[in-house]
């Protein structure tokens, strides 16, 4: 290994490394300390990156579950139940090395590639990948393709975005793509700006307090639904008001909807939104299967976006944030990666607000 394509920095990696793979969809059992992978080698077009943190999130568990089944009716937290597709795009390939949220440094590159050795990058979790056929195609980081649930992954250098300049530690960078990623593509897709009137769901989570922060940021007026025990915590993110997550939000109160909940709860954040609002969705912890009046969504002209692909643009405008040091992710906690069950169960648990981030062993290269 570590056949670098350029005489700068190089690092010689070594032919196995430690890391975690998924064995099959499940509960934690399906999680496998591994001391013995083979390190990917990056072909033409690709970096191999050395994880230097790697976030925990809903993303990486669902899959892990067999969530995205639509066998699977129920919350996210309440699966017990054999699946087979259970991935973003259907059945996975194991073993598989999940994560989706990395950073991590570029150790070797492959033939074309102008990344340089040395460069701290991050990457989307939802790579995009479109076609003439299908404009929204994509493919993800941890389920698709090996991710950062180990020493070394592999990614194109068209994904790995260069962070070097930013303030941010390697821990908050690595909390950053799913959380921030998603939410910005939701305010992106709803057309949230300044002087809107806008609520965020699960505003406690990764993924609502960077769309609290996000919101913010563009000039948005911003109601999180939160427990009360984490009601400062929004605030303090930037939210103007605050609704408990289990209340009904008063009919026609805003532009826009930010929704990563789903459940019972949903008719009431249709009926929130005025006339010719947006509601944005890219979740549904509380359950995916949802009852709607279709009269209160065509007669006032909602619009509802379903928000899973990323265009380019979008985690471009997030590592601008990066590194001008204009966003900054809550950090509760850091794991090393042997203890990534316990980091998923404490990441189920919603006692911990903002991101979880597991740390891979650092031994020398």
């Amino acid at each position: 290994m570590g056949s670098c394509q350029r005489k700068v920095a190089c690092v010689t990696s070594p032919a196995t490394m430690k890391g975690v793979w998924l064995t099959k969809h499940g509960g934690p059992e399906a999680l496998e300390w591994r001391e013995d992978i083979p390190v990917p080698a990056p072909g033409p077009g690709q970096v191999l990156v050395q994880v230097l943190a790697a976030g925990v999130n809903n993303t990486d568990i669902n899959t892990r579950i067999g969530w995205y089944s639509s066998d699977v009716t129920g919350a996210t937290d309440d699966v017990d139940q054999d699946v087979e597709a259970g991935g973003h795009a259907g059945a996975l390939a194991f073993p598989r090395i999940q994560g989706g949220d990395l950073c991590g440094r570029v150790v070797d590159v492959g033939e074309n590639v102008n990344v340089p050795i040395g460069a701290r990058i991050t990457s989307p979790i939802n790579l995009p990948r479109p076609t003439v056929n299908n404009p929204t195609a994509y493919i993800a980081l941890g389920s698709e393709l090996d991710g950062a649930f180990a020493q070394y992954c592999v990614i194109d250098a068209a994904d790995a975005y260069d962070v070097t300049a930013s303030s941010l530690s390697d821990i908050e960078i690595a909390a950053i793509p799913c959380a921030f990623g998603t939410a910005e593509n939701l305010l992106t897709r709803a057309g949230v700006r300044s002087g809107h009137n806008i609520l965020i769901t699960g505003a406690s989570g990764g993924v609502g307090l960077a769309a609290v922060q996000l919101a913010t940021l563009r000039g948005a007026i911003v109601t999180g639904m939160t427990s009360p025990s984490k009601a400062d915590l929004v605030r303090n993110a930037g939210a103007a008001d605050i609704l408990s997550r289990d209340a009904q939000p008063a009919p026609g109160m805003f532009d826009m909807v930010i929704d990563v909940v789903g459940g019972p709860t949903w008719p009431h954040l249709i009926r929130a939104l005025m006339p010719g609002g947006h509601y944005a969705v890219s979740g549904a912890i509380a359950g995916p299967m949802v009852t709607a009046d279709l009269r209160e969504i065509y007669l006032p002209d909602i619009t509802i976006h379903g928000c899973t692909y990323q265009p380019k643009a979008v985690f471009q405008r997030l590592v601008d944030l990066m590194n001008a040091g204009e966003i900054r992710p809550l950090i509760s906690k850091t794991y090393p990666l042997q203890e990534i069950a316990q980091a998923q169960e404490d990441f189920m648990s919603k006692t911990l607000p903002g991101k979880l981030v597991l740390i891979p062993p650092q031994d020398e290269a």
